[in-house]
């Protein structure tokens, strides 16, 4: 909850509880006479003096107190809870009252000794409900840091275990990209088309290799990506593929995390249907003025392809556009059974 909600609500709180002791006051001196106004100021004085006491103690007096090696603040604070209420009041109903409108809340003559005793009867109960407040705050407060601790932890083992994951991988896919090159060398002589499926896989497994220092790369090289897996399946089904890929705007140095827009293909093709023509699947790429791109699939599903593994790796990918883009991205996913379609908004810096 943001802070300005939150005061938000607190001041509604407040004043429901000093309108509903205002109104009870008024209630009670029906019918409304010409005092009735100085009943109601008195109110709001003392509501205020009391509003001052609690914020004096959940913000001061226990923050100060509790703390570690500083216990010993909290005595002399809660001692000074009753010169601090007295002061506030004592300045709002016989300084300032009599300034502005003239009249006193206490007779003339009162001692300051009855003053002090009249006034402690209120001052228990507002110091009793800013320890309470402040311990069910101060307890979410460390339920909440547990949680971002073990979090973190969560997080920590799932990077170690990603980078020995790679390390134990990192020769074999620079063995299989060294290998390819060979096989191209090979395969060209005997047949074109197997040799472009080869230099395609050559390059797809160079993009999946690609190392920087944010983990982000070119867009352009992304769509390069992109349409190197298309081809590939080009090549396969031959005639028999129809997939629309429409790139509209500048590719001009836009950045985004590597293989962030492959898995709405993947999902795409394994899913839908590739072989007729007119229910091609249809993949837009539109790069805006504003430093945005908006990329959107759309495919019919196969009925043959409905499975139980649909949807895991968009799933997976929520995740990381929430770790990636926190609240600067959109992706909506529609599905009603018999079309499937991914929206995907996010900032390119």
């Amino acid at each position: 909850m943001n802070r300005a909600r939150l005061l938000l609500y607190q001041m509604l709180g407040w004043g429901l509880i000093a309108g509903y002791t205002s109104w009870w006051q008024a209630l009670r001196n029906a019918p409304i006479t010409p005092g009735l106004y100085k009943i109601l100021l008195v109110q709001l004085t003392f509501w205020f003096s009391l509003i001052s006491l609690f914020y004096y103690c959940l913000l001061l007096v226990f923050p100060l107190g509790m703390r570690r090696g500083r216990r010993v603040l909290l005595v002399p604070g809660l001692l000074s809870t009753p010169i601090v209420f007295v002061v506030i009041r004592y300045g709002l109903e016989e300084v300032l009252l009599p300034l502005l409108f003239g009249f006193h809340n206490y007779a003339p003559g009162l001692t300051l000794g009855y003053y002090l005793q009249d006034n402690a009867y209120f001052i228990l109960p507002m110091v009793a409900l800013a320890a309470a407040v402040w311990g069910i705050k101060e307890a979410f407060l460390r339920e909440k840091e547990r949680e971002n601790q073990l979090a973190l932890q969560l997080l920590q083992q799932e990077k170690t275990q990603a980078e020995l994951a790679f390390l134990k991988t990192q020769i074999n896919p620079h063995f299989l990209y060294n290998t390819l090159n060979y096989l191209y060398s090979l395969a060209y002589p005997v047949s074109e088309p197997l040799a472009e499926a080869v230099l395609k896989l050559s390059a797809l497994m160079r993009y999946m290799l690609h190392e920087s220092p944010d983990d982000t790369v070119a867009l352009a090289q992304e769509v390069d990506y992109l349409e190197n897996y298309l081809s590939l399946y080009r090549l396969r089904f031959e005639d028999n593929f129809f997939v629309n890929f429409d790139l509209q705007g500048q590719l001009n140095g836009q950045r985004v995390p590597a293989l962030l827009l492959i898995p709405f293909v993947e999902n795409a093709l394994k899913h839908g249907v590739t072989d007729a023509a007119d229910r091609p699947i249809e993949i837009g790429l539109h790069l805006r003025p504003d430093h945005s791109l908006l990329f959107e699939v759309r495919n019919h599903i196969g009925q043959h392809q409905r499975d139980a593994t649909t949807g895991i790796g968009l799933a997976n990918l929520r995740r990381r556009l929430a770790l990636l883009y926190p609240g600067r991205h959109s992706l909506t996913i529609h599905d009603d059974g018999a079309v499937h379609q991914t929206r995907l908004e996010l900032p390119t810096p």
